[in-house]
């Protein structure tokens, strides 16, 4: 796309925004153009996009709310947990993302401001980033995820999640990696796949520990040095981004930047996530067999 095209997409946009009163009206130039790129530059489908963003981020607060991360919560989860967004994309301008528990026990997995941290990350990423990636490849390290955390996951708050980055996250999945898939994988899988989509389900490779087969799909100068590549240490990588969070925190922390109005919605506007997923209702019922 040229940037003339770019640009007056974006002022498009940035028009109909000045009419939805219900949205925030302090959207960042940055985070328009990815969900403009996430819609491969469809008007209407990023319209949708936008009030889908931010009308599921109003109705999950346990996610989307009291996000400091200057908070206690939130340094300790930073420190507790690597989330680390590789500094180079791939041949097929891919962003790669490292997810990684850094201890066993399971008294320091918080489930809930893990989430709260990762969308920390993403937020962050989405404004300062200056290439927009084609799509997204998550490596999740499950090396020390163990069956005593699967007891730490919330239910209603995990569906919440699945929905947000399958419907209203201004990425594209390309491929989702299990990295040291551990023996009850099965089990893990068992409490997502509910929530999951059928396309989605068929992005995931597993990779048993000691195996290379991450290798295959992921060349090592991409990786991470304790991944057996040459793109940089873990350590360093995630100090540079925790850096830059705590730069944006104001941004971050800024409410008005993240939720709709309801009360402000117009009466012909129905792309509500109370209408389309049922999430009043269905959430207070939910069980898994």
């Amino acid at each position: 796309m040229s940037s003339e095209t770019e640009n007056t997409d974006l002022e498009i946009i940035k028009e109909w925004l000045n009419k939805q009163h219900h949205l925030p009206q302090n959207i960042d130039k940055a985070l328009i153009n990815r969900f403009l790129h996430t819609c491969k530059d469809s008007i209407e489908q990023t319209k949708s996009l936008i009030d889908l963003f931010y009308t599921i981020r109003a109705q999950t607060p346990e996610i989307f709310s009291n996000r400091d991360p200057a908070s206690a919560e939130i340094q300790e989860i930073f420190k507790n947990f690597d989330f680390v967004p590789m500094p180079t994309l791939t041949k097929n301008n891919d962003k790669i993302f490292v997810y990684h528990i850094k201890s066993p026990d399971p008294d320091k997995y918080h489930f809930i401001n893990a989430l709260k941290a990762f969308f920390i990350f993403a937020d962050v990423r989405m404004v300062i980033e200056k290439e927009i990636p084609n799509g997204e490849i998550p490596i999740f390290d499950m090396t020390n995820f163990t069956m005593k955390h699967l007891p730490k996951i919330n239910l209603n708050v995990l569906k919440k999640y699945m929905i947000y980055t399958q419907e209203a996250h201004p990425i594209n999945l390309k491929e989702i990696h299990l990295l040291n898939a551990p023996p009850f994988l099965d089990r893990c899988m068992h409490m997502v796949r509910p929530f999951m989509k059928t396309e989605v389900g068929k992005m995931i490779h597993t990779h048993l520990p000691h195996s290379e087969t991450l290798y295959d799909y992921v060349s090592k100068d991409l990786l991470p040095e304790e991944y057996g590549g040459t793109a940089g240490k873990i350590c360093d990588i995630k100090a540079w981004w925790l850096k830059k969070i705590m730069e944006h925190r104001d941004y971050i922390i800024d409410e008005t930047r993240w939720r709709v109005d309801e009360s402000k919605r117009p009466a012909n506007n129905n792309n509500s996530a109370k209408a389309m997923f049922g999430l009043e209702g269905s959430f207070r019922s939910l069980a898994i067999d």
